[in-house]
């Protein structure tokens, strides 16, 4: 009995952790999309992904085949 009391303590803890973390990420979603796109700007060009697929071509360009 005191290991499943135990058990759903725990249980009981682990979800109430989870739910304040999701709460605070719905209360600053603002905030948080404002500071991933803060970083994305400050992403050089060259991490940052092409979309013509080109980037594999230009890093081997000067390989002689």
């Amino acid at each position: 009995m005191k290991k499943l009391i135990c058990a759903l303590v725990k249980l009981v803890a682990a979800l109430a952790v989870i739910s304040a973390l999701l709460y605070a990420a719905v209360l600053y979603w603002d905030k948080i999309m404002a500071v991933v796109a803060r970083i994305k700007t400050m992403l050089p060009d060259a991490l940052k992904v092409r979309a013509d697929g080109d980037a594999e071509a230009e890093d081997y360009a000067d390989w002689e085949l």
